[in-house]
């Protein structure tokens, strides 16, 4: 284990107990969540190091990382993965006006990248757990870099898009400056992550499934994500709600809480966060669309 002794985002050295969570996936340790006493932003605190990590994705029920996950959730995940999937290209057409060059990082087993290169773009992926980037390289024929020093001189990018991967990154000021240098001028960053300010955190509290511990080493809000980029030069462009995440999210967490998955307290809690979301802008989940400041 190790422990963060300076927020990423001020550079403060005092943190303050934010919250136990159990890890409900792998190992059934707790692990505590800070926050920044400065800016509020809070991470799993402490935490295993880039060596122990890897463990803690190996379950077949990390659906990111497998294709055949079996259970009603995971069914539930890809029959809502579909359609949000092409929600996905056509928001990316809408940026650069077509096709163009797309670098997935952290894309899984290759799903968003395999609508993409139907859809005309030419693609390339970084993905570090080597199972699932095993089965992305051969869906999509060509090569999925390990890391992001592993790109070297490759782009610029004119989409780079990390989806429900940025809190994951273990050295966020070291992830966010290399992703600048992929970046076409006129490019869009993408970034998707749970927002543990949303209605759906405050009500499951140390059971909302997507905190994560400790594979989620971030938790990010809509008030701390935008300093952190905007010290390494990019501007906030828009940001937009992921609905469906309350929902998945919360068939998780009433499973955390109780043992047993709540379908309906899921949905009527789902639906009253996304409700909440268009009110506030807190929506479970949120993507943000980063530009290059200039």
């Amino acid at each position: 284990m190790e422990t963060i002794d300076q927020c990423p985002v001020c550079g403060n050295t005092h943190f303050s107990p934010f919250l136990t969570c159990k890890d409900y996936l792998i190992s059934k340790q707790d692990f505590t969540i800070q926050e920044c006493t400065g800016c509020g932003f809070r991470l799993t605190n402490p935490r295993p190091t880039t060596e122990q990590i890897g463990a803690f994705y190996k379950s077949e029920d990390y659906v990111s990382h497998n294709d055949s996950g079996g259970g009603i959730i995971n069914t539930a995940y890809r029959a809502v993965r579909s359609y949000t999937l092409q929600s996905k290209l056509s928001l990316i057409n809408k940026l650069n006006e077509g096709s163009g060059t797309i670098l997935d990082v952290g894309c899984g087993t290759g799903a968003f990248l395999e609508t993409c290169k139907k859809g005309g773009w030419a693609v390339m992926g970084m993905e570090p757990d080597p199972d699932a980037r095993a089965i992305s390289a051969q869906k999509l024929n060509v090569v999925i870099k390990p890391d992001l020093d592993a790109l070297g001189g490759a782009g610029p990018f004119d989409i780079i898009s990390l989806w429900h991967v940025l809190e994951h990154i273990p050295d966020l000021n070291q992830a966010i400056p290399q992703l600048w240098n992929l970046l076409a001028e006129d490019g869009t960053l993408l970034i998707a992550v749970p927002n543990s300010d949303s209605y759906d955190a405050a009500y499951y509290k140390e059971y909302w499934a997507a905190y994560d511990v400790p594979r989620h080493l971030h938790h990010f809000t809509p008030s701390t994500i935008k300093p952190l980029f905007s010290k390494h030069g990019f501007q906030l462009a828009d940001q937009r709600p992921m609905p469906f995440d309350a929902m998945y999210i919360g068939m998780l967490s009433t499973r955390y809480e109780t043992g047993k998955t709540d379908y309906l307290k899921s949905i009527r809690v789902g639906l009253s966060s996304n409700a909440e979301a268009k009110r506030t802008g807190n929506s479970s989940s949120l993507t943000y669309l980063f530009k290059k400041a200039h």
